[in-house]
């Protein structure tokens, strides 16, 4: 029988065991900070039923789902849609998961998730098919406080800082803000406000010139003077509270001045005093003035979000883009009970944010989660050797020991490879003394150690290397 070629399909990413332990130490670092903020886990399942992901027939999302279809089914012939897909995302099931379980839940419900999602995305450089998003929401029960939108940044800044990556921009902006700009300056039709916010989304991408040929071409029409504020007022950016109650009185005035009301529209007076406290509140929850801005051109393409919304970016390499997004939501649940639950969350995609700080080397190979290698001089004290490793293990020190034995010159090249720091040597002369050899093989010396203070030793000479990052 011919062999089968060993592959991957395009739109995964498969890892070395150093990666893998970098990536995992990033999940590690998110999931650490989640909790800090006192957020509890859940998983929901990879499959669900395909009516309960697809609310909605047809569309975008429909075309990049994966179906699941046992092989029974396909003997059977059956031609309809499969009853079962894989989830896309993680904010559907949780929807389905809070209107399940919504008797048995305490609001506000404060959860975090850090699985694998699935999507058919065309296969190309950087995109992945199957990936991490670690998601945190807040969800209320019947209303939730603004000052939930508030602590959002606080997490994402926590998250951030923890992972050293380099400075780093939260940008904010709310919703109601542009649609109340948008209704001042005569675009009053929902449809076309929410159209028009998908291309101002853009402007970062693409460019101004992008957004007004859009605006002011086929299918939108409007006016020059109007794309003209439009573009002023998406490019106003607000880095302290002083900047802030400057862009405010700026947007207001564009407005009256356009509209000769002497009120500003509803909603652009909600989305000034929601965002003016949300960012009031941040500096004390901890996030630096340094560290968040308002960027009146963030919208978040999707018409789901409501009010705040949050994009972040790393200050050096604006060209990776948004590393963290989200935003506030009125009605999570809406297509699985009657209950009214609004929320505010965020997601980081995980896979590709690695994939991507990886590229740009901020990211280093991890050292290997195994700290010592004990070898292997003499076969017959095998006995020795085994529980040697095991006095290592019960003192915390994660271990491996060498059972095929083999010329000591290749057992210390495997732990070179393997990325093991540590190499313990229990000769004939060692065991006389009541002592082993430790071989530091990336300071390139070594030192001899009485057994019984084998384990305080090789503690202190890890908690220093981890401290000094050598």
């Amino acid at each position: 029988m011919p062999l089968t070629q060993a592959r991957t399909m395009p739109g995964v990413m498969e890892l070395l065991p150093l990666d893998q332990i970098a990536f995992a130490e990033m999940l590690d670092t998110v999931r650490r900070n989640y909790e800090r903020f006192g957020f509890l886990p859940i998983e929901t399942p990879v499959i669900e039923y395909s009516d309960v992901l697809l609310t909605k027939s047809g569309g975008e999302t429909e075309r990049q789902v994966y179906f699941v279809q046992s092989t029974g089914a396909l003997e059977k012939g059956e031609d309809k849609r499969p009853e079962l897909a894989l989830r896309f995302d993680l904010t559907v099931p949780l929807a389905r998961y809070v209107a399940e379980h919504e008797h048995d839940l305490s609001f506000p419900f404060r959860r975090y998730q850090m699985q694998r999602v699935y999507r058919g995305e065309r296969a190309q450089r950087g995109r992945f098919r199957e990936f991490y998003q670690c998601d945190i929401d807040v969800i209320g029960k019947d209303a939730l406080s603004i000052r939930y939108d508030a602590e959002i940044p606080a997490v994402i800044y926590s998250v951030f800082r923890d992972l050293k990556i380099g400075p780093f921009t939260i940008w904010l902006n709310n919703r109601k803000i542009m649609r109340g700009f948008f209704e001042g300056l005569g675009i009053t039709d929902t449809e076309q406000q929410a159209l028009a916010l998908r291309e101002v989304d853009k402007l970062d991408k693409r460019g101004a010139d992008y957004v007004r040929d859009t605006l002011t071409g086929e299918g939108f029409d409007l006016p020059t003077e109007v794309v003209a504020k439009i573009l002023e007022f998406v490019q106003i950016r607000a880095h302290d509270h002083a900047e802030r109650e400057n862009a405010f009185v700026r947007i207001l005035t564009m407005v009256r001045e356009y509209s000769g009301a002497e009120k500003p529209p509803i909603a652009l007076d909600e989305g000034i005093k929601e965002l003016r406290e949300v960012t009031g509140l941040l500096l004390g929850l901890g996030v630096p003035q340094t560290h968040y801005a308002i960027n009146f051109s963030i919208a978040r393409g999707l018409d789901y979000y409501t009010g705040t919304v949050y994009e972040t970016t790393l200050n050096e390499h604006p060209q990776i883009g948004s590393i963290c997004s989200g935003g506030r939501y009125e009605n999570l649940a809406s297509n699985y009970t009657k209950s009214k639950l609004p929320g505010v969350g965020i997601s980081i995609g995980a896979t590709r944010l690695f994939w991507q700080l990886r590229e740009a080397k901020l990211i280093d190979t991890a050292q290997s989660t195994v700290k010592v290698l004990v070898t292997q001089m003499d076969e017959a004290q095998l006995p020795v050797y085994l529980e040697l490793a095991t006095q290592l293990r019960n003192g915390g020190i994660p271990t491996e020991v060498v059972l095929d034995g083999g010329k000591l010159a290749k057992q210390f090249k495997y732990a070179d490879r393997a990325g093991i720091r540590f190499v313990v040597v229990l000769g004939e002369d060692e065991i006389a003394k009541g002592t082993v050899t430790v071989k530091d093989l990336r300071k390139e010396d070594q030192f001899e150690v009485a057994r019984a203070e084998l384990v305080r030793t090789l503690r202190v000479e890890l908690e220093q290397a981890e401290a000094m990052k050598i």
